[in-house]
C-alpha cells in the first residue's frame, strides 16, 4: 500500500476507472453477442439494429481509449460480414 497521500488518491481514481472500463467492455461484448444471436436466428431486422448499436459501442470504446482502432475495425468488418450472410 502506498504511503504517499497523492498516490493513495491516484489509486482510488485508478480503481474507479478500472471498474468503469470493465463495465463498458462487458456491455460491448453483450452488444456483439446480440448481433451474433440475431444472425443465428436469421432475423435480418434485429441483426441490423443490433449491428448499429454494436458499431456505436465500438466507436465509443476507441474514443475513450479502451480499445485500439484496429480492434474496432476488425470487429466491425467481422460483424458486417456475418450480418450480410443472412
Amino acid at each position: 500500500m502506498a504511503n504517499i497521500k497523492s498516490q493513495m488518491k491516484r489509486n482510488l481514481t485508478n480503481e474507479k476507472k478500472r471498474a468503469a472500463n470493465a463495465s463498458f467492455k462487458s456491455s460491448l461484448k453483450t452488444a456483439i453477442k446480440n448481433v451474433e444471436a440475431a444472425v443465428a436466428k436469421s432475423d435480418k431486422e434485429t441483426a441490423q439494429t443490433a449491428l448499429n448499436f454494436a458499431f456505436k459501442k465500438l466507436d465509443k470504446s476507441v474514443s475513450k481509449g479502451i480499445h485500439h482502432n484496429n480492434y474496432a475495425s476488425r470487429q466491425k468488418s467481422r460483424l458486417t460480414r456475418l450480418v450480410n450472410t443472412i
